[in-house]
């Protein structure tokens, strides 16, 4: 079975440079720093797959350029994001415009709660939604809004299914979900920028494609096994890193993180992270 995947760029984000690479006093260090990053792409990604659509990560919503779609009174939102997405950029508008309809979509992966990965949740409200029952839990009511999550935008028909993890190893990875019958699509445990963290991994007949959210913002980073300034506790992170390094020591592999710049050519040209070391 042939098996082709699309990046579509939904806007750009400017974070703190203390949220790329972490720095001494972790998060509180993500408030105070007073640098910002380059303009950095906001990727998801369609799995153009014989049993259907697979989406991973929906962007964010062209709302986040009212001065009153975040809550202020959060430090992060005060101080430390910048978001530039226009109507056209998001998710939706650019599924149509690739031809690719509700119908289409046999399912939709969130990586993380993070707004610039479930901002376009209001894209889907007819498709199979997997998420991580942990960072569901994290990110709802008035505790994931102290945490910085978005609750209050979520659609109200927003019922997503919790991935059921199975015991059956892929590589350093002890648990995985199949989301193809063929077992050729897989939600791997990816926890460290959240508690709950996942990524999908694409399996084709040369490589492995690892879509792999905020595991880390660059795969420099992965090579350096730098944690990022977000995750709770770094060595949860940094664990992450080294399995995705152990799984491509064991095969070709693409890695693909959402705000990498060099991402779509890494998938455009299939250049494994083997090739890049």
């Amino acid at each position: 079975m042939r098996v082709n995947i699309h990046a579509i760029q939904t806007g750009t984000v400017d974070i703190k440079t203390a949220e790329r690479i972490r720095k001494p006093g972790g998060l509180i260090r993500v408030f105070t720093d007073s640098r910002w990053t380059e303009w950095l792409p906001i990727y998801t990604w369609v799995i153009d797959h014989p049993e259907g659509i697979i989406v991973v990560d929906t962007g964010e919503t062209s709302k986040s350029s009212d001065p009153n779609y975040y809550p202020h009174w959060h430090p992060f939102y005060r101080g430390s994001l910048r978001m530039n997405v226009r109507p056209e950029d998001e998710i939706g508008p650019q599924l149509g415009r690739m031809g690719i309809t509700q119908k289409d979509i046999k399912t939709l992966v969130l990586t993380h709660f993070h707004t610039d990965h479930a901002g376009g949740l209001h894209h889907f409200p007819d498709t199979e939604i997997l998420v991580s029952e942990t960072d569901h839990r994290l990110a709802g009511g008035l505790g994931g809004r102290l945490r910085g999550y978005l609750p209050n935008r979520w659609p109200e028909c927003f019922s997503p299914e919790p991935i059921a993890f199975e015991p059956e190893s892929f590589g350093p990875f002890e648990e995985s979900y199949k989301v193809t019958k063929a077992g050729d699509v897989l939600i791997v445990p990816t926890p460290g920028h959240t508690p709950g963290h996942v990524s999908v991994v694409v399996n084709t007949e040369d490589v492995t494609f690892f879509l792999a959210g905020d595991t880390s913002y660059s795969q420099n980073l992965l090579i350096k096994r730098t944690a990022d300034g977000v995750a709770p506790r770094a060595s949860v992170a940094i664990d992450t890193l080294d399995r995705i390094l152990r799984l491509a020591d064991s095969r070709p592999l693409v890695y693909l993180p959402t705000h990498d710049p060099e991402s779509v050519g890494r998938l455009t040209e299939k250049r494994t992270l083997r090739a890049s070391l």
